[in-house]
């Protein structure tokens, strides 16, 4: 029951979609009459035409012409029709997927990032690319097949009864049972392939992680483990791809056989007719004959139909369940532009988990006063970045507030609250394109000759002449063949160059070699002169000259001053320091 609710609700949100479409869909329609009108008067001039044929001698060639040039000219139509109907369902089929996929993929890029960070990416991939591909194969047969198949069986249905009620009954009485094997069929189908996509989901999710992180697992001779993995996911899709198209495989050769039935009882019944009563002529027999086949074949359609349906329904309800994914909290009509930043940042009394069971910050507070330099540091786990994020929005506090100018910062945009900050993270993501075009990220309407002062500033002028087409290099969206040194200095360029009121640095120079290290901490101190600034760093070398160093341990501030203010405390951040350096 549960089952067919949701392949209900799964169906109608299609319906939704393909209603956008109306007027195609009308011509569809159209088309589709006209091709089962035509192939449906095809028996009947078959008839007349061997009822004129008498015997040895007794053949009326003139009226036999006459209806073979019918016949003729009603296959091409009936051709024509069916051709124009199939454009028109691609069309429809077509444009409705890519607007799924462009709502699925409009969807990911507003969810909270808590939904990311909770869904391996490759099921996500999955979803969005093979799901859809899948849903729109089982959409464009129904299309082709389910309404001219339907549509088939009523016409040859009121045809038969005109010719003869008593045969046409007989072979109603029977269709019943193809109904029901398909049904049983389909019904064991539809949890084989549930179980298909999720575990093909699994294996894109395994195969999208092998093939990001290859170099760690070569490092650490994980290639046998992860072979391991994969064979035990691939031998499962086996099992239940195996078992889905058996089963799914037993609808044709079950309703064949109740068609032959169905075809047997015709000719039998309707020869004992023509035998008993002469209500049927030889050429009326044959039409009939030929109309009960055309009406058991569609059952065999609709069977097939019905089995690639039900592989389409559950593709698309994975593609619906993402859709339906709370999106991140949208600004209200009456939120404020956050307009001039002082630089005044203040927490108070912030608590977050990511889990309820498990605080992670608590009770945090503190002040950035304009122009300071915050340092963060602490043990990994500590909730370093966790801080950063609630301050970007990414995420929610639990309680407390932070201000920003001396305001809540949910009375602000997101947008204007996040544009406020230029981020240098440590995994550095460049986009697919040239360099120039990376940098050109942080001010689109930047000139040539800014972009390349950026670079300069940022260390990277050099190593970017030295590439085959210096700017104009082509990248794929990991950095290509970049050092991650190199990738992190275009990150920071491309910062640099948008000229942002507050900067987070989260481990900005964690990836570049201590000399290049100290040329890039001197075009920080150029960049962040003015500026409010968050410093997130392992790396004590690059907070030594903070204003405050924000000591977190277990997601609370332990201690927090100045770097020679904390060291004559002697405390963790003493031990943490000695630790690096002595």
């Amino acid at each position: 029951m549960r089952r067919n609710k949701v392949n209900g609700k799964t169906a109608g949100r299609i319906l939704r979609y393909i209603r956008k479409h109306q007027g195609v869909m009308l011509l569809s329609l159209i088309l589709c009459i006209l091709s089962i009108v035509g192939a449906l008067y095809v028996p009947v001039l078959t008839g007349k035409a061997i009822n004129l044929l008498m015997g040895y001698g007794l053949v009326a060639f003139p009226e036999l012409a006459v209806i073979l040039a019918q016949m003729g000219a009603v296959i091409l139509l009936t051709a024509l029709s069916q051709w124009g109907m199939t454009l028109c369902n691609n069309r429809i089929t077509f444009y409705t997927v890519q607007q799924i996929r462009n709502d699925t993929f409009t969807h990911l890029q507003s969810l909270p990032l808590c939904m990311l960070d909770k869904h391996p990416t490759g099921d996500l991939i999955s979803r969005v690319i093979t799901d859809v591909e899948q849903f729109s194969d089982g959409l464009l047969l129904g299309f082709s097949q389910l309404f001219s198949s339907v549509l088939t069986i009523a016409g040859t249905l009121v045809i038969m009864y005109i010719i003869q009620p008593i045969v046409a009954t007989a072979v109603v009485v029977v269709t019943p049972v193809s109904l029901i094997v398909a049904a049983v069929i389909a019904k064991r189908s539809y949890a084989f392939f549930s179980q298909q996509s999720q575990i093909r989901g699994e294996q894109t999710a395994l195969v999208e992680e092998m093939i990001t992180h290859q170099k760690t697992v070569r490092a650490f001779s994980q290639e046998a483990k992860i072979q391991n993995r994969f064979d035990e996911i691939n031998e499962r899709l086996e099992k239940s791809s195996l078992r889905a198209i058996f089963v799914s495989s037993i609808t044709q050769p079950g309703t064949r056989f109740v068609n032959g039935l169905v075809y047997t009882c015709a000719g039998i019944a309707g020869s004992l007719v023509a035998i008993s009563t002469g209500g049927l002529s030889i050429g009326l027999l044959v039409s009939f004959l030929s109309y009960a086949n055309q009406y058991t074949k569609p059952f065999n359609e609709i069977s097939g139909v019905m089995t690639e349906l039900q592989n389409a329904l559950v593709c698309a309800g994975r593609v619906f369940e993402l859709l339906d994914t709370p999106l991140e909290e949208a600004d209200l009509s009456n939120m404020l532009e956050l307009g001039r930043v002082d630089g005044d940042v203040r927490f108070s009394h912030v608590s977050f988990a990511y889990r309820r069971d498990q605080p992670l910050l608590k009770d945090i507070s503190f002040q950035a006063l304009e122009g300071q330099h915050i340092a963060i540091v602490g043990p990994t786990g500590s909730g370093k970045t966790t801080l950063i994020n609630l301050l970007m929005r990414f995420y929610e506090a639990d309680s407390g507030n932070i201000f920003i100018n001396g305001q809540n910062i949910h009375r602000f945009k997101k947008s204007c609250l996040r544009n406020a900050f230029g981020m240098v993270l440590q995994d550095t993501w460049l986009k697919t394109g040239t360099i120039y075009e990376n940098i050109a990220m942080g001010r689109e309407d930047a000139t040539e000759t800014e972009i390349i002062a950026t670079a300069k500033a940022a260390h990277a002028h050099r190593f970017i002449k030295q590439l085959p087409n210096g700017y104009d290099t082509w990248m794929e969206g990991d950095g290509g063949s970049l050092s991650l040194g190199q990738k992190q200095l275009l990150a920071i360029a491309r910062v640099m160059l948008a000229l942002p009121p507050m900067l987070i640095l989260d481990e900005a120079t964690s990836s570049i070699d201590t000399r290049t290290e100290l040329e890039v901490q001197k075009a920080f101190e150029l960049l962040m002169e003015g500026k409010t600034s968050f410093i997130v760093a392992h790396r004590l070398t690059t907070v030594l000259h903070a204003d405050q160093i924000l000591v977190m341990n277990r997601g609370r501030i332990v201690e927090r001053g100045t770097h020679m203010d904390l060291l004559a405390k002697n405390g963790f951040y003493a031990s943490i320091y000695q630790s690096q350096f002595i």
